[in-house]
């Protein structure tokens, strides 16, 4: 492994690479990776780095985004088989429908969706943008793709806006019961804070202190006066819980996401080494749905 390590640095430095990591992959891949975050932030930062390469750990739709907003860098997955579920849950076929059904309906897409649905889609959100996507987009009738759980917890923010849910979910977060959490806090001598993450189903939301995004779930616990938490995502977060906050104490359900988990740091070496795996898109494709992207980057800063 100690090799491994070294011969990625080396490579970094000698190629002019940069590693993205999202908070879900190995722990060893992440103290590795030049920058760590959610979907929103990774997709922010591969927009303003100068690197040549840039290797993204994470699954394939992460990387698709990082060559939709950087078409001129070469973009690297280690290892292919690193999918979302969620994403193979809409089609671009299913969704013409819909848009047929719903002719006056804007689309926001999840970024947990393919280049196709990100396309057709008037705006693309991350869990932690998608209430400020949802509230300045110019329509009241949105149909919310491909995440029903994402989409109710947005929608119960919102009076004057219909949201039409699509029936797609994350597996890892929707095998996630409330009895769990219940089970959980009553095993508990302590008050532990519950933080969940909004793919998670509305009766598993309903028990949290705080419902956010992997990023803001983070930034809460640093807010937070409490000592102890529960932390109802996928355990990769752990990571830079304890790194950033060793004084705090942390629990999870023990959720796994295997495609995250799949990518090893001899998947990364070899993807730096050979340059291989690159993201490639069709030019007219990229072009449509970096429109999206682009615009969840404006509607989320207003």
């Amino acid at each position: 492994m100690k090799n491994y390590k070294e011969e990625i640095l080396r490579l970094k430095k000698e190629k002019n690479a940069a590693i993205l990591a999202h908070y879900y992959v190995r722990d060893e891949i992440q103290e590795l990776a030049d920058y760590v975050g959610d979907s929103y932030y990774l997709s922010k930062i591969g927009l303003k780095l100068d690197a040549k390469i840039i290797v993204f750990c994470g699954v394939s739709f992460m990387a698709e985004c990082a060559k939709i907003l950087s078409p001129h860098k070469k973009i690297l997955l280690p290892n292919t088989n690193a999918k979302c579920f969620m994403v193979e849950m809409a089609s671009k076929e299913d969704l013409l429908k819909m848009k047929k059904k719903y002719k006056n309906a804007k689309i926001v897409s999840y970024v947990n969706s393919s280049t196709e649905v990100k396309a057709l889609s008037d705006a693309c959100c991350t869990s932690s943008n998608a209430y400020n996507v949802v509230k300045n987009i110019d329509g009241d009738e949105i149909i919310f793709v491909p995440d029903k759980h994402l989409g109710s917890h947005i929608q119960e923010k919102f009076a004057n806006k219909k949201l039409i849910l699509w029936n797609g979910f994350c597996p890892v977060h929707n095998d996630i019961e409330a009895e769990d959490i219940l089970n959980y806090k009553e095993k508990s001598n302590s008050k532990i804070i519950v933080l969940v993450h909004p793919e998670c189903k509305k009766e598993v939301r309903n028990l949290a202190d705080f419902v956010g995004s992997t990023g803001q779930i983070i930034d809460y616990v640093g807010k937070c006066y409490s000592k102890e938490f529960l932390i109802v995502t996928e355990d990769g977060i752990l990571y830079e819980l304890k790194n950033r906050y060793p004084d705090k104490i942390f629990h999870s359900l023990n959720t796994i996401c295997d495609p995250m988990k799949s990518i090893t740091l001899e998947d990364l070496h070899n993807s730096l080494l050979l340059e291989k795996n690159e993201i490639t898109l069709e030019e007219s494709l990229r072009e449509s749905a970096s429109k999206s992207l682009l615009k969840m980057l404006d509607l989320a800063v207003k």
